[in-house]
C-alpha cells in the first residue's frame, strides 16, 4: 500500500489579495483588510507592501495609520472570503480529487497516487505556485505523510526556532564579538543552511516519505495546531520545538496540558489517523442584478428583488430543489456589502412565499451611498416533490384544502422566524413515556411536521402542570378532606381516582425519588380542580403533592 502524501496550501494574504485582484488602484500603496475584534478595529490581512512597511496582522488600526499614513483599508467580508476559498478548492481539484477546505486561509489535498502525473511532488508544487502567481495570490506549501505535518511545514518551515539563535545574528552581537563572525560557518552567518536528512528541496517544505519526525523536529510547538496559551506555557518550560516535545512522556503532557496537545502530536506523527474529507459538490443557486445607477429607496430595492426572484425560481425548479435559507447581498457604491439572511419553514421556490419575508427585512437595509448591485443566493436548499392528487373530486378538493392550510401555517412560521428567529419557534410532539412531564417534548417547528394521532392517557391530564408542590395533609393514602396548599386552607368537595404511576427504574429522576405515586383529581371548595398525588416514599419521605390544575 503506498504511503499517504498530503499537500497543505496556505494563503497568508487571502483576504487582502482578493481585494487587490479587483482593484488595480490598490497595487501601488500599502493595503490592509480591517475587522472587529474585542470592540476594536484591527488589521486582519495585509498586502506584501503593507508588511514591508512594518505592519502586522492583529495590529490596531490607529497604530497602523500612525506608522503608515498612506495605508488603504477595506472592511473584512468573511462571506466573500469563504466563497473565494471555495473557488480555490475547485481550482485545486486539478491536482487531486480529494481536496478539503481549511478555513479561513488553507486547503488540504491528498496527493496519494497523483504526484507522478505532474512529474513529481516538487514539480506539482511548482505548478501550484505558478498558478497562484498568475492569480495574484501568495501561497506557501508543505508536503508530508500526515495532515498535521503538512500543515506545520506550510506555515513554519524555514523559520523554526533555533535557525537563528540569540547571539548568532550580527545585529544582536556586542562589538567585541563581531571579529569572530568570519570564522563561523556559512549558514550561521546568514547563508542558506545545508539540507537536513529527511527533508527535500523547496525550503524544507517537502518531507521525504517516512521522515515526518525528522522534518518536524526543529519546528516550534505552535506548528502542532495548539492554542497560543498552550504554546506559551510549553515555551516557559523549555519545550520550544516539536523535537523537545517528542521525548516527554505522553502521560505527563496529558496530565499537565490536557488531551488535545497529545492528540495533535499523535496526528502530526501519524499515530492517530486524520482524514481528508473532500467537500461535497454543492448546488449553486444565485442570481444577480447590476444597476446602472446606485439606488437607496425601499421601492427600488423591492423592484430589483421582484426581477430576480422569478429567475431564481426557474433555476430551483429545474433541479427539483426548494430554498430553505436565502442570503440577500447588497453591494454599495463604496465597495462595502450588507448581508441579510432569511429562513423558511418549508423549502420552496415560489416568489410569493419568499417576497413577504424579504419585505420584513427592509428596515434593516442601510443603503449608505447607494446600492449598485443586488444578489440573492439560496445557499441552503432541499429537494421538493410535486404532489399529485387522485380520486374523486371531493377527495381532491379536501387534499388541496389541507395542503393550502399547511402552507399558510408554514408562511406564518416563516414570518415569525424572520422577526424572532426560526430556532425560537417550537411545537410539541408526543414522547414514549408514561411519566406525566415526559409525555411530550419540544421540537423546532421549522424542521418538523405537526404531530398527529396523539396517544390518549389512561385518565385525563390537567391543562396546566408545574413542578410538584408540597401539600400539608394527613400522611395517609386516602385523599384528605382538609388540606393546605400555597398558604391557603382548602376543603375537598369531590375526588376521583386514583391512577398509579411508577417511576422509570432505569433512570434516576430527582423528582421521583419519593417512589410510586397515586394521582387524584380533587375539587376544592373554591371551585379549583387540582391534580394531586400521594407519594408512597422511596429515597425520600412520603406525603401529598400538587402537580397541576384542570381548566
Amino acid at each position: 500500500m503506498p504511503i499517504r502524501r498530503i499537500l497543505s496550501l496556505w494563503f497568508p494574504r487571502l483576504a487582502a489579495e482578493r481585494f487587490l485582484r479587483a482593484g488595480a488602484s490598490y497595487l501601488d500603496a500599502p493595503f490592509a483588510v480591517v475587522g472587529d475584534r474585542n470592540n476594536a478595529q484591527v488589521l486582519v490581512s495585509l498586502s506584501a507592501r503593507a508588511s514591508a512597511e512594518g505592519l502586522r496582522a492583529g495590529q490596531p488600526l490607529r497604530d497602523a495609520q500612525a506608522m503608515c499614513p498612506g495605508l488603504i483599508t477595506r472592511l473584512a467580508n468573511t462571506h466573500a472570503d469563504a466563497a473565494f476559498l471555495s473557488a480555490l478548492r475547485r481550482w485545486a481539484g486539478k491536482f487531486s480529487p480529494w481536496v478539503a477546505e481549511e478555513p479561513p486561509e488553507g486547503l488540504i489535498i491528498d496527493l496519494t497516487g497523483c504526484a507522478h502525473l505532474f512529474g513529481g511532488e516538487a514539480e506539482l508544487v511548482s505548478q501550484a505556485e505558478l498558478d497562484c502567481s498568475d492569480l495574484g495570490l501568495t501561497v506557501q506549501s508543505g508536503i508530508a505523510d500526515t495532515v498535521g505535518a503538512a500543515w506545520a511545514l506550510a506555515r513554519y518551515a524555514g523559520r523554526a526556532p533555533g535557525a537563528v539563535r540569540s547571539g548568532d545574528a550580527i545585529d544582536q552581537e556586542a562589538p567585541a564579538t563581531r571579529a569572530r563572525a568570519a570564522k563561523r560557518r556559512n549558514w550561521e552567518r546568514g547563508g542558506p543552511p545545508p539540507p537536513r536528512h529527511g527533508v527535500e528541496a523547496r525550503g524544507g517544505r517537502i518531507a521525504a516519505e517516512g521522515q515526518t519526525r525528522t522534518a518536524l523536529a526543529t519546528l516550534p510547538v505552535a506548528a502542532l495546531r495548539v492554542d497560543p496559551d498552550t504554546a506559551a506555557s510549553l515555551s516557559k518550560l523549555g519545550l520550544r520545538t516539536i523535537g523537545d516535545l517528542i521525548g516527554v512522556p505522553r502521560a505527563s503532557l496529558a496530565r499537565r496540558f490536557g488531551q488535545p496537545l497529545v492528540l495533535r502530536l499523535d496526528q502530526a506523527m501519524g499515530h492517530t489517523p486524520e482524514s481528508v474529507s473532500p467537500a461535497r459538490p454543492m448546488f449553486s443557486f444565485a442570481v444577480r442584478l447590476t444597476l446602472p445607477d446606485p439606488i437607496g429607496l425601499d421601492e427600488d430595492v423591492m423592484a430589483a428583488i421582484d426581477r430576480l426572484l422569478p429567475e431564481l425560481e426557474k433555476r430551483l425548479v429545474e433541479k427539483g430543489r426548494g430554498a430553505r435559507r436565502l442570503r440577500l447581498q447588497l453591494f454599495r457604491a463604496d465597495n462595502t456589502m450588507q448581508t441579510i439572511e432569511i429562513g423558511m419553514a418549508r423549502p420552496s421556490a415560489s416568489p410569493d412565499r419568499i417576497r413577504p419575508l424579504l419585505i420584513l427585512k427592509l428596515d434593516e437595509i442601510d443603503a449608505g451611498y447607494g446600492i449598485d448591485c443586488i444578489r440573492i443566493e439560496a445557499h441552503v436548499t432541499e429537494p421538493v416533490h410535486a404532489r399529485q392528487h387522485r380520486g374523486h373530486m371531493d377527495a381532491a378538493a379536501e387534499a388541496v384544502a389541507r395542503l393550502n392550510s399547511d402552507m399558510r401555517l408554514d408562511d406564518l412560521i416563516g414570518r415569525l422566524g424572520a422577526r424572532i428567529g426560526l430556532e425560537r419557534i417550537s411545537r410539541a410532539h408526543p414522547a414514549d413515556s408514561h411519566i406525566p412531564e415526559k409525555t411530550s417534548h419540544r421540537v423546532a417547528a421549522a424542521w418538523s411536521e405537526p404531530a398527529k394521532n396523539w396517544p390518549l392517557p389512561p385518565t385525563p391530564r390537567p391543562l396546566v402542570m408545574w413542578r410538584p408542590e408540597p401539600v400539608s395533609a394527613p400522611d395517609t393514602p386516602r385523599p384528605p378532606a382538609d388540606f393546605r396548599w400555597r398558604g391557603r386552607s382548602l376543603q375537598a368537595t369531590a375526588v376521583s381516582g386514583p391512577e398509579r404511576i411508577a417511576p422509570e427504574w432505569w433512570l434516576d429522576e430527582p423528582e421521583w425519588r419519593t417512589g410510586v405515586r397515586d394521582y387524584w383529581q380533587v375539587t376544592a371548595d373554591t371551585g379549583e380542580r387540582l391534580w394531586m398525588y400521594y407519594a408512597h416514599g422511596g429515597a425520600l419521605s412520603a406525603g401529598w403533592f400538587c402537580q397541576g390544575r384542570f381548566a
